[in-house]
């Protein structure tokens, strides 16, 4: 079983006609998995609403109270940009709260079933820094949900692996400085947002950061996962691995300039899996509608022993 949590007021993080960071995201994720010859083994959970999570103190942990404040205005207001990137509509601010809160149960979830789930949520949280949101996203989802699961019982260390073509520039920065934490990216450079370089180890040596080039095959892909992330997984040993599951490497997406397939994400998740059974997944980039959905399709089909066949 993989519990998908998911709500369709993720739907209402409106961020205008042609932006690639839109709702028919999540839609078409969730027609292919309804279609998926394994959906009977799919648990669909509806997150517990933000303010019996708490899930506002956890932001204000992590981020600028006056950050904070600057979004919830903005979506008060009626809606507005934090950056030419990245808008807040007037549900977003509530939206974003409720992704939190999703990011928050998967943890829970994992932990007490000791079984993968996978948060489809949006808006995505990974370049969200401190003091200000970028790059399509608001709070550093990964990053709160690290911290939490760090206050759970016998959870002494969490990795968060992050193989969205995008450096996380956020979660590294708000997880860095926690030894109990390690980060790990493998990310398209340069690329925005222009950070992550190569190996960066930090004084706890729980960062990784492997940079590759534009056009990088499976090929690559896969034997550098197996070169560098694996071993430095393995060395940290985390009681949960997080993962910031981002499918803008896939070769149709119009945002970078790498050529994976969807079967290179099932192999990284066997990987993981290698690794232990107390996986969370979350949602962070991907913008081919089909590449995405096909894509988590072949993420979550592993967690289940099923093929990797689409319908």
């Amino acid at each position: 079983m993989v519990t998908i949590i998911y709500s369709p007021a993720f739907l209402d993080h409106a961020t205008g006609r042609f932006h690639p960071e839109c709702p028919a995201r999540l839609q078409s994720a969730i027609a292919v998995l309804r279609a998926a010859p394994w959906s009977a083994r799919l648990q669909w959970q509806t997150p517990t609403p933000p303010s019996d999570r708490d899930a506002l103190a956890w932001v204000r942990a992590l981020h600028a109270p006056e950050y904070v404040e600057r979004v919830r205005a903005i979506a008060a207001g009626g809606g507005g940009r934090l950056d030419a990137d990245t808008p807040v509509s007037a549900r977003s601010y509530d939206v974003a709260l409720l992704a939190v809160a999703a990011w928050l149960d998967g943890v829970d979830r994992v932990l007490v079933s000791r079984q993968p789930a996978f948060v489809l949520a949006r808006p995505p949280g990974h370049h969200a820094e401190r003091e200000t949101g970028m790059g399509f996203c608001l709070f550093s989802n990964a990053a709160i949900a690290a911290r939490y699961a760090l206050t759970q019982p016998h959870i002494e260390r969490v990795a968060v692996l992050d193989w969205d073509v995008h450096h996380g520039n956020g979660t590294q920065a708000l997880v860095a400085d926690c030894s109990r934490i390690a980060y790990c990216s493998l990310h398209q450079s340069p690329a925005y947002p222009f950070t992550g370089s190569d190996d960066k180890r930090c004084d706890d040596n729980n960062v990784l950061n492997v940079p590759l080039p534009a056009g990088s095959t499976s090929d690559i892909y896969r034997q550098t996962f197996d070169d560098r992330v694996v071993p430095f997984l393995q060395a940290f040993a985390p009681n949960l691995l997080i993962v910031s599951a981002g499918y803008d490497a896939h070769r149709d997406d119009p945002l970078a300039s790498m050529l994976l397939r969807p079967e290179d994400y099932s192999f990284f998740t066997e990987r993981c899996l290698d690794l232990t059974p107390k996986l969370l997944f979350g949602l962070e980039g991907g913008y081919d509608l089909d590449g995405l959905a096909q894509s988590i399709f072949a993420t979550i089909a592993p967690c289940l022993g099923a093929s990797i066949s689409t319908p």
